[in-house]
């Protein structure tokens, strides 16, 4: 399976990455959404709060919303009340698998986990978020994930440190 990751400057939110290799200014998220739609089996979108009303409309119905609940966040000034959340929008790749006992494993579909600091980049995820995002999705070893805005290259990393919680549940007994 086919894999797209999609964690892009956010929507009004671009210019914070002027001076980033990649920079190409403001992400059209119609194309965007219409490229994981196109490309991928299934596929994993960040966004933040704000940007919900821009973007609910284009999301498919075949698609789901969970959330990245923030235990530690940055607090801007005069912002009441802070934003210590954020949307993620998903579409699995299959459906969940069961463990050896034939049970289904079970997710959630929010996080709690604080924010990464100092790693290059406002905005690189936890690894502990794209472990998640990778279950939720429905991927599995071998599956070709395809960073689409590698950034700090924390998604790529979280990738390759990451073994799936069936593989985690089946080694447990082996």
């Amino acid at each position: 399976m086919k894999i797209g990751y999609a964690d892009p400057p956010y929507p009004g939110c671009a210019h914070l990455y002027r001076d980033h290799p990649d920079y190409a200014g403001e992400v059209d998220h119609a194309e965007l959404i219409s490229r994981l739609e196109r490309e991928f089996n299934g596929w994993v979108l960040h966004t933040s709060s704000p940007a919900i009303p821009l973007i609910a409309s284009l999301v498919p119905s075949t698609a789901r919303w969970a959330a990245w609940v923030k235990s530690f966040a940055a607090f801007k000034k005069g912002v009441r009340p802070a934003y210590a959340w954020e949307p993620v929008i998903f579409k699995p790749a299959r459906r969940m698998r069961e463990d050896y006992t034939g049970n289904r494993l079970v997710q959630r579909d929010w996080i709690s986990c604080p924010i990464t600091l100092r790693r290059g980049l406002v905005g690189a995820k936890p690894e502990a978020v794209c472990h998640w995002a990778f279950e939720i999705v429905g991927a599995e070893r071998g599956d070709d994930l395809v960073d689409l805005f590698p950034g700090s290259g924390a998604v790529s990393r979280a990738w390759a440190s990451w073994r799936p919680q069936l593989e985690l549940a089946i080694g447990d007994v082996a």
